[in-house]
C-alpha cells in the first residue's frame, strides 16, 4: 500500500517522456483508440475526418501519415489493433448495417474480410503481434463472448526482422 501511495504521488511531476504523437493534419486533433504497433514505430488511431470516423496510420516519431489502400470506402472505422511492424493492421469497419472485421496487409496490398458465425456482432478485436491470431469481443444472442482466431492459414508472420512494408519506417520505397 506504502509503495502505491509512492508511486502515485510522484505522478504529478514525472512525465514518462511523453511527448505528442504529431500533427493529425486533417483539421482535428481528437484521437480515439490508440494502438501502437509492437516495434513502437506505427500508430493507428482513429480520427474524425469528413464527419466520419477513420483511422489514421502514422509514422513514428515524425508524424507522417501512411497509406491506406481500402479503408477509405469502408467508413467508420473502430478498434484498430497492428502487428509487430505494423505490416497489418485490423480493425471494425462499417460494411451498410453490418459491421466487419477486416486486415489490410500494407506490404501486399490486399484486404481480408474475416466473416463471423451466425449473428455475432464484432465490438473490439486485437490482433497477435506477429499477426498469426485475433482476439475478437462479440456480441450476439443476448452474450458477450471472446473469441479466438488462428490466421495461420491467411497471414504470414510479421516478425521483428519481418519483411519490409512499402511507406513504413526502413520500408521499401
Amino acid at each position: 500500500m506504502a509503495l502505491l501511495a509512492l508511486l502515485l504521488s510522484g505522478c504529478g511531476s514525472w512525465s514518462w517522456g511523453r511527448r505528442s504523437a504529431g500533427p493529425v493534419g486533417w483539421g482535428s486533433a481528437d484521437r480515439q483508440d490508440p494502438a501502437l504497433s509492437g516495434n513502437g514505430r506505427v500508430l493507428a488511431s482513429v480520427v474524425r475526418r469528413d464527419g466520419r470516423d477513420t483511422v489514421l496510420l502514422q509514422e513514428q516519431p515524425s508524424g507522417t501519415v501512411l497509406p491506406l489502400r481500402h479503408l477509405g470506402r469502408l467508413q467508420p472505422h473502430r478498434s484498430p489493433s497492428l502487428s509487430w511492424n505494423g505490416r497489418y493492421l485490423a480493425l471494425l469497419v462499417q460494411e451498410g448495417p453490418q459491421r466487419r472485421v477486416v486486415i489490410e496487409d500494407r506490404a501486399t496490398g490486399r484486404l481480408h474480410r474475416l466473416p463471423l458465425p451466425g449473428s455475432l456482432v464484432p465490438e473490439s478485436l486485437s490482433l497477435a503481434a506477429d499477426g498469426r491470431r485475433l482476439a475478437i469481443a462479440t456480441e450476439g444472442d443476448g452474450r458477450s463472448r471472446v473469441q479466438l482466431y488462428d490466421l495461420t492459414a491467411l497471414l504470414e508472420p510479421d516478425l521483428p526482422a519481418g519483411l519490409p512494408v512499402r511507406g513504413a519506417p526502413g520500408g521499401a520505397p
